[in-house]
């Protein structure tokens, strides 16, 4: 006989609010009432193992069906199902109790993102698709009658006896007009491989288990081999290229967690992006916005965090206030630095064969967290234009003698283009200096770090000054130019040269030093650089003009031989020694670069 009943609530539009604030993406109905299914089967499982059910379990599994021509999704288990007093309880009562005090608090405040997960609603994200929805369920408990629940949408329900000879549930969605594309088996099949990859119970789909109920990170460490965690990167992320390396989490105090953190090779900004770590709740996908989970410096690497502390509809506001989820940050960045120095320790070889592609988390990692810092400063490595890597210790200990100046500074010169700034890279090396190679994105700001992190060091760009100034020193070059020379001299490069950015000295310098030497002060191009790659406050920089350092050689013989010539050649010989240096450093272009060839050709049909 069928019983009919109303839903004890205060409102009449229960299901449109639900509809509408409940998800803000209506394929989740599918997560829910899949997850929903296996914890049925979960529990019928662990009924059998503490003896409490003594029948055959059978192969327990989840089953969806699409049904076109009926309109129709249907989700069944055979775990514990349910009686229709436990339909009233657990369906009727308790979620719509939840379901009144939803209205309640969040019907007027704008706080939809807040609601998520707090009131136990996830059976009923099914009417976000369906204009109504059947349950035909049969209870694991003998002797007990099966039950057929449906319900329009409204505050009616029906519940009669129903037809079902086996224990399990089926949830029957019948779906609206709205809500047609979820009649697509693609579609399905899609949403059923990003929220139930790998749930814990055979998930079968058009006739096929499409999920790994036993994804490794489940597993021991010593369970597993090299080839287990490289093929399950290859099952995360079927297009790319194998990881470096990876970290294992398990940790079950003070916090529930689980997972795999893989170090890729990063090619490009498009595989960053893609390649996201995902956020599981026992086994269920939850997001892979996981900002507020893993520290923001190791958000390019791979894998997968599972925590059953961390509800499966979480909300942003949950995640950055959870003391648990700032736990876990600290958790992850802790077994991350333990594992890199474990690397370096162990396998140094293989550590600097993957510097290049793990140089950014880790240099990101000491900008962005002290503790992180900390541990790294032991195994951060420099490595200089011979290919050598060095640790800061053993930098310090390899420059010390030969590069501290005058004041008892060390000073680490660098190059970001060692190419470009070959000439100055070869002038800092045959006065025996070491030349650093930093030339990555992130190094301008490490820069700064260092300088502000390890004693009485600074870091200087080959380029910035002449090799003389770079690391000054308490001996100094004399002039071959007496002062008035050494005035006209400037002044004949002054017109030659004709541009205000363009700060002319003359200096006594070795002979076999440049003629003339073009510089960017060490502020001026920190600062661009700062500002290029968002420094706040700095950004008007980068709109600044350069202006340059132009030091003239006093010792050179093209120089004194400027002082002999014509009055008509001084400046034309004297623009040319300029062009030449504008030429060694990709300086000299357009019009300038037609005139310089044109009196090249001229000077050498002179001569």
């Amino acid at each position: 006989m069928e019983e009919r009943g109303n839903i004890s609530i205060h409102t009449e539009n229960i299901f449109p609010i639900i509809k509408k604030f409940l998800y803000s993406d209506h394929e989740i109905f599918l997560r829910e009432l899949v997850s929903n299914a296996v914890d049925a089967t979960q529990k019928m499982k662990r009924l059998s193992a503490i003896g409490e059910y003594k029948g055959d379990l059978g192969e327990l599994k989840v089953v969806v069906k699409v049904d076109k021509d009926a309109r129709t999704i249907t989700i069944s288990d055979n775990g514990i199902g349910m009686t229709a007093e436990e339909i009233k309880k657990y369906i009727n009562q308790i979620a719509f109790s939840g379901a009144t005090e939803f209205v309640e608090r969040y019907k007027d405040a704008g706080e939809q993102n807040q609601i998520i997960g707090q009131f136990g609603l996830g059976f009923y994200s099914a009417f976000m698709v369906a204009d109504r929805v059947e349950i035909v369920t049969k209870s694991y408990k003998d002797e007990t009658e099966s039950a057929h629940w449906t319900c329009d949408g409204s505050t009616e329900f029906a519940i009669a006896p129903a037809h079902k000879e086996d224990r399990g549930t089926n949830v029957i969605l019948n779906v609206a007009s709205d809500s047609e594309e979820f009649l697509e088996t693609a579609r399905i099949r899609t949403i059923l491989d990003k929220y139930c990859k790998f749930l814990p119970v055979p998930v079968e789909f058009e006739g096929e288990i499409i999920n790994n109920p036993n994804p490794i990170w489940t597993k021991q460490p010593s369970e597993l081999t090299d080839e287990d965690y490289k093929n399950f990167y290859k099952e995360l992320y079927p297009f790319s290229e194998a990881p470096l390396f990876w970290i294992h989490l398990n940790v079950d105090y003070p916090f529930n967690l689980t997972g795999i953190l893989y170090f890729p090779k990063l090619k490009n900004d498009f595989e960053i992006q893609r390649n996201k770590i995902q956020l599981y709740s026992k086994q269920v996908f939850i997001t892979d916005e996981v900002k507020d989970v893993v520290p923001e410096f190791l958000m390019l690497l791979h894998g997968v965090i599972d925590s059953p502390d961390i509800p499966l509809n979480v909300s942003r506001s949950f995640l950055q206030a959870d003391s648990n989820v700032k736990k876990i940050n600290t958790y992850i960045t802790k077994k991350v630095a333990d594992k890199l120095n474990e690397i370096f320790k162990k396998d140094r070889e293989t550590f600097e064969k993957n510097w290049d592609d793990i140089n950014v988390f880790i240099k990101y990692g000491m900008l962005s967290d002290d503790k992180f810092y900390e541990k790294a400063k032991d195994f951060v490595l420099l490595q200089n234009t011979e290919g050598k890597y060095y640790t800061l210790e053993e930098y310090k200990a390899l420059t010390q003698a030969n590069q501290t100046d005058k004041n008892g500074q060390l000073v680490m010169l660098y190059t970001t283009d060692s190419d470009k700034q070959h000439a100055f890279v070869e002038a800092a090396q045959n006065r025996s200096y070491d030349v650093l190679k930093l030339d990555s994105i992130i190094d301008s700001h490490f820069i700064g770090m260092l300088e502000q992190k390890l004693e009485k060091t600074s870091l200087k760009r080959v380029d910035s000054e002449t090799i003389g100034k770079l690391i000054e020193k308490d001996e100094a070059n004399d002039s071959v130019l007496s002062d008035t020379e050494k005035e006209d001299l400037k002044k004949i490069y002054e017109t030659a040269i004709n541009n205000q950015n363009m700060q002319v000295e003359v200096a006594p310098m070795a002979t076999d030093d440049a003629p003339v030497i073009i510089t960017l002060p060490e502020f001026m191009r920190r600062m661009k650089d700062m500002s290029k790659s968002g420094g706040g406050g700095m950004m008007f920089m980068g709109n600044m003009p350069d202006t340059y350092n132009v030091t003239i050689n006093a010792n050179h013989s093209i120089n004194q031989r400027i002082l002999k010539a014509k009055d008509d050649n001084k400046e034309r010989i004297a623009r040319q020694a300029f062009d030449l240096a504008l030429l060694s450093q990709n300086m000299l272009s357009g019009s300038a670069l037609t005139a310089f060839v044109k009196r090249s050709v001229d000077l050498i049909d002179k001569e």
